[in-house]
Order: structure tokens, then C-alpha cells, then sequence
């Protein structure tokens, strides 16, 4: 038996473990579901170890040049920094790289929000409101009216009740129903795409059996 072989029946015995859950949580289930999140894990670590660790070892630690191999062994040392989050007494170190890892994080997200999504969405919208007068004007609506949504400044009341003002809140019913109709959307997909895998499994079962 080849090794193409061996790959389709384990693939086919995998996907009949899988499917065992329609009868209930079972053994085979969570053993296929193991083998998934193990084979997973480890497909990852071989990546990231052989991909990114080594490559940034030879590219600055091993570069010969006193600054780049400062840059290097940094994040080596909030690597090591991290590993004393698994003990009580020296979980404080811990934190310094946490706080440096959300702190870039935060930047690079907030950076990557403006310039990757925002600016792009302006353009697009303006572009769209030359060509299609109708559409773009849908399309700024809806942009704007969700962007209200998560605005949460509200005001108190004259009877002391603490709400939104009329404005924000009609704009911001009109972006609820634009969110509603886009997760939909995308729900729809979803249960489109599950179909397909779906079907694509099954039929992968059948030809098994029938040319088994």
C-alpha cells in the first residue's frame, strides 16, 4: 500500500470518527478531535521553529554585528521572561514582557486599523460614489450609520436618565440593521460553505465504499 493510500483511508477513517459525534459524544470522536489539535500543534511548532526562530537566529545572533545581535536576543529574552509566568515566585517578571507584547501589539493593530482598513474604506467609498451615485451612497450610509453604533458618549436627561441624543440613536438603529444584514450575510456563507465540505465528505465516504 502506497502513501497516498495510506493518507485517503486515514482520511477516510478520520472523517467516520468525525461523523461518530451524530450519535453522541463518544470516544472516537474525541480521539479523531486530539489527533486534529495534536497534529495541528505540531505542524505549527515544526513551522514556526524552522520558518522563523532559526532564520531570525542566523540573520542577528549570529550576524557578527553587535546591534543587530541586540535585536535579536530580545525577543529570546521576553521568551525566557515568559517561561516565569509558570512560577509563583518570579511570575512578576513575567509581566514586563506581556506588557511590551500588548503594548506593540496595541501600536502595530492600531497602525495596521488606520491605514489597512479606514483609509482604504474612505477611498473606496469616495470611488464608489463617483461611479454608482446610488450605491456609494448606500455605502457611506451604511459606513457611517455602523461607525454611530459603537459611538457610546451619551448624555443625562433632564429626568435623570442617562441615553444617547435622537440623532445618534436613529443613525445608530440604521447601522444595527446594517450589521444584522452583513452577519447574515456571512452567516449564509458559512452554513454554504459547511454544506459543501459536508457534501464533499460524503461523497469522499461513498466512493470509498463503493470502490472498496
Amino acid at each position: 500500500m502506497s502513501a497516498d493510500q495510506i493518507g485517503v483511508w486515514a482520511g477516510f477513517i478520520l472523517t467516520l470518527m468525525v461523523f461518530s459525534y451524530l450519535l453522541g459524544d463518544n470516544f472516537l470522536y474525541r480521539l479523531a478531535a486530539y489527533v486534529f489539535v495534536g497534529l495541528s500543534a505540531g505542524y505549527i511548532t515544526i513551522v514556526t521553529v524552522e520558518s522563523v526562530i532559526l532564520p531570525w537566529v542566523q540573520a542577528t545572533v549570529y550576524s557578527g554585528d553587535t546591534g543587530t545581535q541586540i535585536v535579536g536576543l530580545l525577543p529570546l529574552l521576553l521568551g525566557v521572561l515568559l517561561l516565569f509566568k509558570t512560577t509563583r515566585r518570579l511570575n512578576r517578571l513575567g509581566n514586563l514582557a506581556i506588557a511590551f507584547i500588548i503594548g506593540v501589539g496595541t501600536a502595530v493593530a492600531l497602525v495596521g486599523a488606520i491605514s489597512g482598513t479606514l483609509l482604504p474604506l474612505i477611498s473606496s467609498t469616495a470611488n464608489s460614489m463617483k461611479i454608482d451615485t446610488l450605491n456609494g451612497f448606500i455605502i457611506l450610509l451604511g459606513v457611517v450609520c455602523t461607525l454611530i453604533y459603537f459611538q457610546y458618549v451619551a448624555r443625562r436627561s433632564p429626568d435623570n436618565v442617562v441615553r444617547r441624543g435622537l440623532m445618534v440613536r436613529t443613525f445608530g438603529t440604521l447601522g444595527e440593521g446594517f450589521i444584522v444584514i452583513t452577519l447574515g450575510a456571512l452567516y449564509g456563507g458559512a452554513i454554504l460553505t459547511g454544506l459543501t465540505i459536508f457534501s464533499e465528505r460524503i461523497a469522499f465516504i461513498l466512493t470509498r465504499i463503493g470502490g472498496g
